[in-house]
């Protein structure tokens, strides 16, 4: 330690330099430095939308539900599949682990479900979709006395569309 001391003794320069160069790397780096009030994050999960029309949660949980399920069993990098069966639909959630490409398991969410032999006539084709983060921002409600429920979406609806009118609104 103390020929680190009477070396930046008795070169003084050195120390002026390594201190220019401290503040030069700071600055820039704090000027490239990412930050946002809100960050993105990477989504992790895979939905399946299953519409069937007229059939009841039973006939689309062994119709369907079951189907895709099996397949999906085999796949390398699934943490975990849950399933919603409902009246008219259904849905498959199938969480990929943190560490792999979400867009590589979107397809090979994809080509699991495209290998089942057949599903019911009647049903609408598959929605196979990577699920958006999406995060609200603000949340307001509007009330009003002496004023008609109709009225009161009319004007709902022009302060949504002021608002998406706005730069930097997207939803």
């Amino acid at each position: 330690m103390k020929k680190i001391i009477n070396y930046f003794i008795r070169y003084h320069v050195a120390v002026n330099i390594i201190i220019i160069a401290f503040l030069l790397f700071g600055t820039l780096g704090v000027k490239s430095l990412k930050s946002s009030f809100f960050p993105l994050t990477e989504s992790h999960i895979v939905q399946i939308a299953v519409t069937y029309p007229g059939a009841s949660p039973a006939e689309i949980e062994e119709g369907v539900i079951l189907k895709i399920e099996d397949n999906l069993k085999g796949l390398v990098g699934v943490e975990r599949v849950t399933s919603v069966s409902r009246e008219n639909s259904g849905s498959i959630t199938v969480e990929v682990e943190k560490e792999l490409d979400i867009n590589f398991m979107l397809l090979e969410v994809k080509n699991a479900v495209d290998r089942v032999p057949s599903y019911p006539t009647g049903m609408e084709p598959l929605v196979v979709s990577k699920q958006e983060p999406v995060r609200s921002t603000i949340n307001f409600a509007l009330t009003a006395e002496n004023t008609t429920l109709l009225e009161l979406k009319k004007i709902g609806r022009q302060v949504e569309n002021d608002l998406r009118a706005l730069p930097g609104i997207s939803h």
